[in-house]
């Protein structure tokens, strides 16, 4: 489940699939009890949160004018400041919006409309990340609900 919530905001790692994992071998043990219609919702959420996490970006980026290169610069930007956390939690914010400025500049746009597009770009990761964040936020809860509702039998010792 920490996996899954590194993974909203580490483009590496699928967030919410992975959260949903969690989930699913939760629900493997012999102390939960199957409920399939609820792995199948739950499922079916994350997979819509994977495919969205594609195409808003995508969106925001062509709703502000911008190019790939926005796209790639915001994904180059985040990974700058998950390697060097110069400016701590504000570098996961700065960094994309400054990638996706350079990218926008590399693909020769004139600087108001790489900003607007840089914006657009931004705007549409922080969307996505943001969903993805409290998606697996919400797994993890459901995650706790259902191992507490089954404690006993998860953890007999206690």
């Amino acid at each position: 489940m920490v996996v899954g919530i590194l993974g909203s905001f580490l483009p590496v790692l699928p967030g919410t699939p992975v959260s949903w994992i969690g989930l699913l071998l939760l629900h493997l043990t012999k102390a939960v009890p199957d409920d399939w219609v609820f792995l199948g919702i739950t499922l079916g959420i994350a997979i819509l949160v994977f495919a969205l996490d594609y195409i808003i970006p995508v969106w925001g980026t062509k709703k502000f004018g911008g190019s790939k290169w926005g796209m790639i610069g915001t994904t180059v930007g985040l990974i700058v400041a998950l390697i060097f956390p110069i400016l701590g939690f504000f570098g996961i914010i700065i960094w994309p919006f400054v990638g996706a400025l350079v990218g926008e500049l590399i693909n020769k746009a004139d600087q108001k409309t790489a900003l607007k597009a840089a914006f657009g770009s931004f705007l549409g990761f922080l969307t996505g990340t943001f969903i993805k964040f409290m998606v697996t936020i919400i797994y993890l809860g459901l995650f706790i609900y259902k191992a507490w509702e089954y404690k006993s039998a998860l953890f007999p010792f206690l």
